[in-house]
């Protein structure tokens, strides 16, 4: 029998400025191959894997301001988002249930909407590219099952004035969502009110596999509430266990294990260390583009948004950069940690030589 194996290469992070995923750390690259063959779906026979998927929903309420909560590893943000949706819909009893979003939630809503047969609202965003609170306010009303706000826009890194929202949900008896997928690991750091501890947050959603430097697949899905979990468990009869909660059934025990192995080596001062040098990093390019006379939405938190022109920016692409833009046509950089001062250096030195 002859063995065959793989020689091509994953594509490497050298020049990718647009993916909110990034290397995995060492530890977590380490853990991630040992559980490869787990799956945490089958709780019950699988029961080291299990137990680390306890640790790993611990520690993550512990990043988002709650120790006591319930929750599983998700493939990512867009499953936990449409759990979040599912949830509020099964657990409020309206005919026509309703879910109102910012203009910048995350097109995982659009597809939570399709798939559960909800109406989505979305609202218009502020001068300041957050939620704006009175349309939020106007499109809210006994129907809607969800108001959902984001911390850390996947366009421009904004934060929701979230208690704000959490108010009006609870008005109409409705269930507050925070979509913190990928800035839930910097905001620790930040004055920001964002989670369980700032405001009546019933689900949230964080992916240790973009800032948490966790192999993918790992997302986050988290709720204070059994009752939300028992909203979402289904029987599992030809299983071990009796019920599983989870949207996904066989899921990746690789991903739970490297969320905890990097967990335990970096929350939280190597994740406060890190956000800190993508901050300034962030700032540095901010400033580099605005003095070549660039058009640039100033960072709050690590992602920098500038005006471009279409041949400049297919320039660089052409040159090997890996960019995206946001739907206002700005190209769009997002400092991950692969993300150094010496490649932004790189960057800036090729937009003097293509402009």
């Amino acid at each position: 029998m002859t063995t065959r194996t793989v020689t091509c290469e994953p594509q490497n992070f050298r020049r990718v400025l647009s993916s909110m995923c990034t290397e995995p750390h060492p530890l977590a690259r380490q853990a991630a191959s040992r559980f490869l063959a787990t799956n945490p779906g089958d709780p019950t026979t699988y029961r080291t894997v299990s137990k680390l998927e306890s640790e790993v929903v611990e520690r993550l309420g512990e990043v988002t301001g709650q120790s006591d909560v319930e929750g599983y590893i998700a493939s990512g943000g867009t499953e936990a988002n449409i759990q979040a949706v599912r949830a509020a819909r099964d657990f409020h009893d309206v005919n026509d249930p309703n879910v109102v979003v910012p203009e910048h939630a995350h097109f995982s809503f659009h597809k939570a909407a399709d798939v559960l047969d909800v109406e989505l609202r979305t609202v218009p965003l502020t001068e300041r590219l957050v939620a704006d609170v009175d349309a939020v306010a106007a499109a809210t009303d006994r129907d809607t099952v969800l108001v959902a706000g984001v911390a850390g826009s996947t366009e421009y890194g904004r934060v929701d004035p979230i208690p704000k929202l959490a108010d009006l949900a609870a008005a109409v008896d409705a269930f507050t969502h925070v979509d913190a997928a990928w800035g839930g690991f910097y905001l620790p750091f930040t004055e920001y009110d964002w989670n369980f501890a700032d405001a009546a947050v019933d689900t949230l959603t964080i992916d240790p596999h973009k800032l948490g430097q966790a192999a993918v697949p790992a997302g986050g899905f988290l709720t204070q509430s059994r009752k939300i979990m028992d909203t979402l468990a289904v029987e599992t009869p030809y299983l071990e266990s009796t019920s599983q909660a989870t949207l996904t059934g066989t899921r990746s025990g690789a991903g739970v294990a490297s969320a905890v192995a990097v967990l335990r080596e970096l929350w939280p001062d190597g994740y406060r260390e890190q956000f800190e040098t993508s901050m300034s990093d962030a700032e540095w390019l901010a400033d580099a583009l605005s003095n070549r006379g660039f058009d640039v939405v100033e960072p709050t938190l690590p992602l920098v948004a500038a005006s471009v022109s279409e041949r400049l920016f297919e320039r660089l692409r052409k040159r090997g950069w890996r960019l995206s833009r946001t739907a206002n046509g700005e190209l769009r950089i997002v400092c991950m940690p692969h993300v150094t001062r010496e490649l932004l250096e790189s960057f800036v030195e090729t937009i003097d030589e293509l402009r």
